[in-house]
């Protein structure tokens, strides 16, 4: 495709926009070729459908089940760990958004985004997330591969219809609770993609996001020129297709960075930032010993003995001490850099992210090193292999705790960091730096607690 104005990007350009792991020949060969992604996709494909109908049809104990293994002990865990090392990488191969894509190809009808997602998608994935983990308390759906099978079948269902109806990536986009909590940690990613401004500003085409006859417009609504993080870029290889200009750019990205440049941070983001605090927090405080003193004791001052009431209110308690800390916060700091509280929460729920992000890995980092084996037990009893085991860790406690302990600490100083990097250029940027730092080791601490209890397994 011809483009008025068109330049082809040369090594000089190549030099200013730095390191581009698209400057080697191979990568670009095979991110431009048609096995990509597909080469992945097909694959993932066949591995969810295997595990769905062990989820749905294998042995009912969740501790025999490989799907319930290979869900729980195994992608669970992995998942965080994958988008801080690739962003949101595994959405392009991730069964739901192929099926999408297939639906989409033979029944789609393409319809726009209704303005009502376009507008509050992200606080419909914020909800669902939360709604979803609330079931998972109150009917066990991970401890009960029948459960886990049929959540799976109904997200299923939702992404077929949405493929069916809606143009492009609706799904993933606007509707997909786990993409909102890929998105959020994609931003404090090591890698991210991005047009060259230089070579765009005199493009009239706009392939990236429309499409070209090499491949699809970007299924995610995205413009890589105007990109300003990686929440919404699954790196399919879509625009790198397309552009007839080579000014598509992958490249390492600095560790939490991409929280410090938001030009307009969302408080819906924000919002569910704060929120995987308090879920982090009920998951840990569910797989403790202390839990059933806790139960008791809730029992006796709600006078109740119905656990669905009981869990609600731990839930709800839970959820909203984040959040009324994050906002008694933003007062705080509102009297040195003079924004509104509503502002502070938007732009420093960001800063929670990474510690965020460590939280979720330290606590799956029990279940996937606690219960590891299991996979392997569970996949050889698949094919009428019985293996004998006393044991399913790989690591014993003590390592694994102090595995824990680092992830926190790391976490904790790219939040503390990237709260001071969001207050430069504020006034009294150091004065508000110490009140979000002491808001994030208060997080810090309340994890370590956490943490340093006995943990139950999950299988």
């Amino acid at each position: 495709m011809k483009v008025e104005g068109e330049k082809r990007a040369n090594p000089q350009q190549g030099q200013q926009r730095g390191f581009n792991f698209l400057d080697y020949r191979p990568i670009a060969k095979f991110m431009k070729s048609r096995w990509y992604p597909g080469i992945f996709q097909v694959p993932v494909a066949i591995v969810f459908t295997f595990i769905v109908f062990e989820l749905l049809f294998g042995p009912s104990e969740a501790h025999d089940n490989f799907g319930t293994a290979g869900t729980w002990v195994l992608w669970w865990p992995l998942l965080p760990i994958l988008l801080f090392l690739f962003g949101r990488l595994w959405c392009t191969v991730c069964p739901f958004g192929f099926l999408n894509d297939i639906v989409q190809k033979f029944v789609g009808n393409n319809r726009p985004v209704p303005k009502f997602l376009k507008k509050y998608g992200i606080w419909v994935i914020d909800f669902t997330f939360l709604l979803i983990t609330w079931s998972d308390h109150v009917w066990g759906i991970v401890e009960s591969p029948r459960g886990s099978g049929i959540l799976l079948m109904l997200l299923l269902t939702a992404v077929v219809l949405s493929g069916a109806v809606f143009e492009r990536r609706t799904w993933c986009r606007y509707l997909c609770f786990l993409g909102g909590v890929c998105g959020n940690y994609s931003r404090a990613g090591m890698l991210k993609l991005r047009a060259t401004p230089e070579i765009c500003q005199n493009c009239t085409a706009a392939a990236c996001y429309k499409g070209s006859d090499q491949a699809a417009g970007c299924p995610m609504f995205e413009f890589p020129r105007t990109m300003d993080d990686s929440a919404e870029c699954n790196l399919c290889g879509n625009c790198i297709k397309s552009c007839p200009n080579n000014s598509i750019t992958i490249q390492p990205a600095v560790p939490t960075s991409e929280l410090w440049s938001i030009k307009k941070p969302r408080l819906e983001v924000a919002f569910l930032a704060v929120v995987i605090m308090g879920i982090v927090f009920v998951q840990n405080i569910t797989m403790l010993d202390i839990w059933n003193e806790i139960l008791a004791w809730l029992e006796t001052e709600t006078g109740t003995t119905n656990y669905y009431i009981i869990f609600t209110v731990t839930f709800f308690i839970a959820m909203l001490i984040p959040i009324v800390l994050l906002l008694v916060t933003g007062w705080t700091a509102k009297r040195f850099n003079r924004i509104s509280v509503r502002e502070n929460f938007s732009k420093y729920g960001y800063a929670l992210i990474p510690l965020d992000m460590a939280g979720h890995i330290a606590h799956n980092l029990f279940h996937i090193l606690a219960e590891g084996k299991t996979i392997w037990y569970t996949l050889m009893s698949v094919f009428g292999h019985e293996v004998s085991h006393t044991s399913t860790a790989l690591l014993d406690d003590p390592t694994i705790q102090a595995l824990q302990y680092i992830l926190i600490a790391f976490g904790t100083l790219g939040s503390i960091y990237a709260a001071y990097r969001i207050s430069k250029g504020a006034a009294k940027p150091k004065l508000v730096t110490v009140v979000y730092g002491i808001l994030i080791l208060v997080f810090a601490v309340l994890n370590l607690l956490l943490f340093s209890m006995p943990m139950s397994m999950r299988m």
